[in-house]
């Protein structure tokens, strides 16, 4: 009996002991458990396997939702914003500004637990934009004004307080928020600058390259202070010496990495040119009607148009007549090759952007009014200006229009891209002397024309009655008015 009664205490007590400890890890673990999500860089299109980060919105310990920015990038044909798909708070950040992110790697690890309400207000954020700062932060951002107080009071140049107003601010701050493209980074980059020193003039505070080049020509802080000691002596513009006279190994940018691989591509194709020359009085003429009606009317957004419009419309009605020139080849048989007619006119324009050389298509050219073309022109060069082009402007062309009148020069020997078959280079537009058809001298606009096309099923009879059709809708822009629908 007393074995019985023995062995039923020690069951108890085990049981008893067992809750009491269920208790206590149920008590120590009611807390949500963290879950981390990482967050992948997704495909963005066209092919592009890296990215470059070109500046953070968000900072580990930042609250995020749903759509809310974390980084914008830019690959080799267009910045975009990248935007959260969960809602929790930063972890960590993968990448720094300027270093290349690979597509389906992580960017950020998110913490997507859900708080209770009643801990929201004990947990303390690492961010937080809206609330007053710290004791601590107030006054330190006081002795740095003091500071910088007497040290302009005593003569000394600002920048000796700019560090400890910095350390206020935090110090990835300035890195992370200054706006520029990839091509003026790598400038400030080589000249061995300090971003966050730079005044930007574009928009949003972005950094130009002229601002770069001003704040390279700035008078130095010694040649400031010798010059109000000393009438006679002149500031000495600040010039960028370079470390050594070795050369030096620079990266590609991804603009010209892809760019290279392109036209390497391109340059497998045989080339043929053909160039050509129009007089252009009349469509003279016809834009600046236009032109005066647009300045007149409040209600249009457009206040003027170019002749790239024009020359646009009449490619793409020259098309109508000409489809073989709006083809792509089609090589995934190499034994068979193929062409592929394309219906829609998605007539690219090549762009001097800040990034480099991006070509951007309109869309179903031969849908539109020559207005509407130049309102999605416009954008366009807004959207490339700004490095704002979406993948969706920049895929898709059936061929392509390279202004070089803009910069300079006459002729040009445009380069095919691999899937279109022609490209057209307009040169720039001149008044010369001619004769009339009475053989008196009369001043005339020409402007030149000059196209490539791909010889391997392009011959050269069909790509100049293909340009002659052009140059006639642009000597007679009456019949190509009459040919729009």
């Amino acid at each position: 009996m007393w074995r019985r009664s023995l062995l039923s205490r020690v069951r108890n007590t085990g049981r008893v002991a067992w809750r009491t400890d269920l208790q206590r890890a149920h008590l120590h673990y009611s807390r949500p458990a963290f879950v981390v999500k990482p967050f992948l860089l997704a495909d963005i299109g066209e092919g592009i396997r890296e990215c470059e980060i070109i500046q953070w919105f968000v900072q580990p310990g930042a609250r995020v939702e749903q759509f809310d920015n974390i980084c914008e990038v830019q690959s080799d044909k267009a910045s975009v914003e990248i935007s959260s798909r969960y809602d929790g708070v930063i972890k960590k950040l993968y990448y720094e500004a300027g270093d290349m992110a690979i597509v389906g790697k992580p960017l950020v690890d998110i913490d997507m637990t859900d708080l209770p309400e009643d801990a929201s207000e004990s947990a303390t954020p690492d961010v937080a934009p809206d609330a007053a700062p710290a004791p601590a932060a107030q006054e330190a951002k006081a002795t740095a004004k003091a500071t910088a107080t007497a040290s302009a009071a005593a003569g000394l140049p600002a920048e000796n307080t700019g560090g400890a107003v910095a350390q206020v601010n935090g110090g990835n701050s300035g890195r992370h928020r200054t706006l520029a493209t990839p091509a003026v980074r790598r400038i400030i980059k080589e000249r061995g600058l300090d971003i966050t020193k730079i005044n930007g003039t574009g928009k949003d505070g972005r950094v130009l390259k002229e601002d770069v080049e001003r704040y390279v020509e700035e008078p130095t802080e010694s040649s400031t202070s010798t010059s109000t000691s000393t009438s006679t002596s002149s500031a000495r513009p600040r010039t960028a010496l370079p470390e050594s006279l070795e050369e030096q190994t620079v990266s590609l940018t991804p603009v010209q990495s892809t760019m290279f691989k392109t036209m390497t591509r391109s340059l497998s194709i045989p080339h043929f040119l053909y160039a050509d020359e129009a007089a252009i009085d009349r469509l003279v003429a016809l834009r600046h009607t236009i032109n005066k009606n647009l300045a007149q009317s409040g209600g249009q957004s457009l206040k003027k148009i170019s002749y790239m419009p024009f020359f646009l419309k009449a490619v793409s009605v020259a098309l109508e007549e000409y489809p073989l020139i709006n083809c792509r080849v089609d090589l995934s048989d190499e034994a068979k090759p193929k062409l592929v007619m394309r219906p829609q006119h998605n007539i690219g324009v090549a762009m001097d952007t800040p990034t480099g050389l991006l070509v951007p298509n309109i869309k179903n050219v031969q849908q539109l009014s020559i207005l509407e073309i130049a309102s999605e022109l416009a954008r366009l060069q807004a959207a490339g200006s700004a490095g704002k082009l979406s993948s969706a402007d920049l895929k898709g062309g059936t061929i392509t229009l390279s202004n070089i009148g803009n910069v300079g020069g006459t002729y040009v020997a445009p380069v095919i891209v691999t899937n279109e078959v022609a490209i057209m280079g307009i040169g720039r537009t001149k008044v010369v002397p001619a004769f009339d058809e009475e053989g008196t001298v009369v001043p005339k606009t020409i402007v030149n024309f000059s196209w490539s096309a791909d010889h391997r099923v392009v011959d050269g009879s069909t790509m100049a009655r293909m340009a002659s059709l052009v140059k006639r809708y642009c000597e007679e822009p009456e019949l190509l008015i009459s040919k729009l629908r």
